[in-house]
């Protein structure tokens, strides 16, 4: 039970980019650690649901740890880094190039250069703290506790020689309330002496779940804006029932993918989506969303199936001057043509009103 789980304050955190949904993150002392990114994949078939979570962090921190809420015993392990690759492959946008007409700035004969341009069409009784598992998984050492009062699950981490941010007790009451478990985990280098940086290994976390829940509670501690990235894969489409707090949640893909059939990037079949999906096609949704003030999330995701099963992936547009084969810009050759017109017709003119006046000289 001598086991490190949270320490110092929240404060020492750096200005995350992505938030930790999953509970606080913190490193031991004075450390520093920054969540650059998180990215979870949930997938969940109605009775079980499994959260395949990886960090890529940043700083100068040996240690660092955080507790997940859980409505129900879980197992842990390690995930598949290959699972975030390939999502990541079949849900990339559409790429397609469209063409304009008239020069625009970088274009000749304006010099300024310029970027392409880019849009875009429409994540009982007994003891008050019990400790159900403990396991060393790659860079991680996790604990699965029990506990029946918030302030004696704070209690026993400060017994076992680990502060906690200032206001974790009073968060983790609804949890203990609805008699939610938790999954503690200290991220520890297996190199003595390493700093955690980069891409940490992904951890698995299982547990049976009616309901497609994303705990998100514990990030209103956090104190700078927060977003979350989530690929979900379920029956159908899915879409959180409010932003609990947070932005509009946008979808970024939707769409059924079959991962014994589809390939991923090496054009190859998915053998990580395969075994986390048991290999059956299902609907993948990937959501974000931003929390530009964590103190306003009052809840969880809880995610529901929508109305349809309507599919989306983005576009990205690539814009470029209308040209013929040689790189000639058609603008160019219009205008040229049309001045030529132009010349002609007013020689053309001109002609006829000298061979008018011609006319009425021969006349008189």
């Amino acid at each position: 039970m001598l086991f490190a789980l949270l320490a110092t304050q929240l404060g020492s955190l750096i200005s995350p980019a992505y938030a930790c949904g999953c509970g606080a993150m913190v490193p031991d002392g004075t450390s520093r650690i920054g969540v650059g990114r998180e990215t979870s994949v949930v997938r969940w078939d109605g009775a079980t649901e499994q959260i395949v979570m990886r960090f890529t962090v940043g700083g100068d921190a040996h240690r660092a740890a955080w507790i997940m809420p859980v409505p129900g015993r879980a197992t842990v392990e390690l995930g598949d880094p290959e699972l975030f690759t390939d999502l990541s492959w079949f849900t990339r946008p559409e790429r397609r190039t469209r063409s304009y007409f008239w020069p625009r700035d970088g274009d000749w004969p304006f010099n300024s250069p310029r970027g392409d341009r880019v849009g875009a069409a429409p994540s009982p009784g007994g003891a008050p703290v019990g400790v159900v598992g403990r396991e060393r998984l790659g860079d991680f050492d996790v604990a699965r506790l029990t506990a029946t009062d918030p302030d004696a699950l704070r209690t026993w981490l400060r017994q076992n020689g680990f502060e906690l941010p200032e206001g974790l007790a009073t968060e983790l009451k609804p949890y203990v309330d609805q008699k939610w478990e938790y999954v503690a985990v200290r991220l520890a280098p297996k190199e003595p002496g390493r700093t955690l940086g980069g891409d940490l290994d992904p951890l698995r976390i299982r547990f049976a779940s009616d309901r497609l829940v994303y705990p998100m509670r514990l990030s209103r501690l956090a104190k700078t804006p927060q977003s979350l990235g989530l690929y979900v894969l379920a029956d159908h489409r899915m879409e959180p029932r409010s932003a609990i707090g947070g932005a509009a949640p946008e979808v970024t893909f939707a769409g059924r993918i079959d991962p014994a059939a589809d390939t991923a990037s090496d054009g190859a079949v998915s053998k990580a989506v395969a075994e986390l999906t048991g290999g059956q096609p299902l609907f993948l949704t990937a959501i974000d969303q931003r929390f530009p003030d964590p103190g306003r999330i009052d809840g969880d995701h809880e995610l529901r199936a929508s109305a349809q099963d309507t599919p989306y992936r983005q576009v990205v547009y690539q814009e470029r001057l209308m040209a013929l084969g040689d790189g000639t810009p058609v603008w160019l050759l219009t205008v040229v043509a049309g001045a030529v017109a132009a010349v002609v017709a007013a020689a053309l003119a001109v002609l006829a009103r000298r061979r008018g006046r011609d006319g009425v000289r021969a006349r008189a």
